[in-house]
């Protein structure tokens, strides 16, 4: 019992993953809606790799991914040996002017260049969630750790 509120926080976590790349809202991610975050996200991926990305995910080869392959290629993803490598990655990515850390703009920003828009509230409390020392925005050791709990949590 003690596992089921961070398991489902993790799902919901996921949940809200799976809709910034499913941009239509139908409950699938086709390869275009993969290509378009990845390209939003600095990634530029060629066409070859893109549909080697999309193959390894896409289980039933139907031609789209699930909420339960991408949830297990997410699940897959923790294993990688260099996942730091990803996630300072990722933390560029956000931390626009390259100073170290993702402020409650560079947050904004990036929310909104994925499609998703975000009440001030909301992007406040994921700055509050992942800001340990109160500084009022996240370096990398606080950005990581975050993606380490949702790691670890999912190994349980």
């Amino acid at each position: 019992m003690s596992n089921s509120k961070p398991q489902d926080q993790l799902v919901n976590e996921l949940k809200d993953a799976f809709s910034l790349f499913d941009q239509d809202g139908d409950g699938k991610i086709s390869i275009e809606e993969l290509g378009a975050v990845l390209k939003k996200l600095g990634q530029c991926p060629s066409a070859e790799e893109l549909q080697l990305m999309f193959s390894d995910v896409d289980q039933d080869n139907n031609g789209t991914i699930e909420f339960e392959e991408f949830m297990k290629m997410m699940e897959g993803g923790r294993n990688n040996v260099d996942t730091e490598d990803e996630i300072r990655e990722a933390f560029r990515v956000f931390d626009k002017n390259n100073d170290g850390f993702i402020s409650y703009e560079e947050l904004k920003s990036m929310m909104s260049s994925l499609g998703e828009t975000l009440t001030d509230k909301e992007l406040n409390e994921m700055i509050r969630q992942a800001d340990r020392d109160g500084n009022g925005v996240v370096d990398f050791e606080e950005f990581k750790s975050i993606f380490m709990k949702d790691i670890s949590s999912n190994t349980d």
